[in-house]
């Protein structure tokens, strides 16, 4: 029983002293393109109401004012704000709470293509905490949320 409580507390502090070595921001991009037009594509995502219709890992959404949000998904609720709007081609949202352990934007850039638009979602995070910037790197990604959003949005679209 000591030896396993042992490497229990040992693995722990392992992946403590890890995350606390790592960088506290990252940056990930994920592309993706649809076969629908800028404007298309840019009013399902900027139509925040509606993301609990075609993502299935939020439960909720309440618009707090103009520019305010908050999700309410499996892993918990998260307010964003919307820092950038350029319809049809840029769309920039922020975390704003400050007690999640992380936080940062989302960068959404639409371009035409001749197949119809290229999405790029480019995440800039700080991952204060240092179990979840363990986590993070190695267990689920940064990169994970990007992709499960677009694998979600070119179903919505498609």
């Amino acid at each position: 029983m000591k030896i396993a409580l042992g490497a229990v507390l040992a693995l722990v502090l392992l992946v403590v002293v890890i995350g606390a070595l790592l960088p506290r921001q990252h940056t990930a991009s994920r592309t993706l393109t649809l076969r629908r037009s800028p404007a298309e594509v840019y009013a399902v995502i900027r139509d925040f109401a509606a993301t609990p219709a075609w993502r299935k890992d939020v439960k909720r959404v309440t618009l707090l004012d103009a520019s305010r949000f908050r999700e309410e998904s499996s892993h918990g609720t998260v307010t964003y704000e919307v820092v950038e709007d350029v319809p049809g081609q840029r769309l920039v949202t922020r975390i704003v709470d400050q007690d999640l352990g992380y936080s940062g934007r989302w960068t959404y850039q639409l371009e035409p293509a001749p197949e119809g638009t290229l999405l790029r979602i480019t995440e800039d995070g700080d991952v204060s905490n240092v179990v979840f910037r363990f986590l993070s790197r190695f267990v689920f990604g940064h990169a994970t949320t990007m992709e499960r959003y677009l694998a979600a949005l070119a179903t919505r679209l498609a």
